[in-house]
C-alpha cells in the first residue's frame, strides 16, 4: 500500500517575468519538510509548476499524494485535463499554439506517472496556514536570488 503524502505549494514573482520563487511542504504521518529555491528571470506560472515538480522529486517510493496549490493553471491541466489533450495534439494547445513550459510541463506530468496523485484547487492568500507559509518561502527565495 502507498504512503500518503499530503503537499502544498506555491509560487511567487517580483514582475512577471522577473525574479521569482517557489516554496513546498511535504507532510508524511508527523513529519513536515519545506523546501524553496528561486530563479533570476521567470514567471508566476513557472515557479508553481516548479514548486510542485521539486516537491515531487523528494519521494522516493510511489506514494498516494494530494498536491494543494492555489495555482488554477497547474491544478485545472490536470482536473480538468488540459495536460492530456496537449499530449494527444503534439504539445499544441487548443488554439493549436505550441503549449508554453512544455519541458515543464513533461517533466511534472513524468512525476504524476510514477505516484497517484490528486491535485486540490487552495484559495490563495487566504486562512490556510500552509498555503500561507508556502507563500512566504517563496518570497523569502525571490530575496536570496542572485
Amino acid at each position: 500500500m502507498e504512503e500518503k503524502v499530503i503537499i502544498y505549494t506555491d509560487g511567487a514573482c517580483s514582475g512577471n517575468p522577473g525574479p521569482g520563487g517557489w516554496g513546498a511542504i511535504l507532510m508524511y504521518k508527523e513529519n513536515k519538510k519545506e523546501i524553496s529555491g528561486g530563479k533570476k528571470e521567470t514567471t508566476n506560472n513557472i515557479m508553481e509548476i516548479t514548486a510542485v515538480i521539486e516537491a515531487l522529486k523528494c519521494l522516493k517510493t510511489k506514494c498516494e499524494v494530494q498536491v494543494y496549490s492555489d495555482s488554477a493553471y497547474t491544478v485545472n491541466a490536470f482536473n480538468q485535463g488540459w495536460i492530456y489533450n496537449w499530449i494527444k495534439n503534439g504539445w499544441k494547445s487548443s488554439n493549436k499554439e505550441p503549449v508554453k513550459n512544455k519541458e515543464l510541463w513533461q517533466e511534472l506530468y513524468d512525476l504524476t506517472k510514477k505516484h497517484k496523485v490528486e491535485f486540490i484547487k487552495v484559495k490563495g492568500h487566504a486562512d490556510n496556514e500552509f498555503n500561507n507559509r508556502c507563500d512566504e518561502m517563496a518570497r523569502e527565495a525571490i530575496k536570496n536570488v542572485k
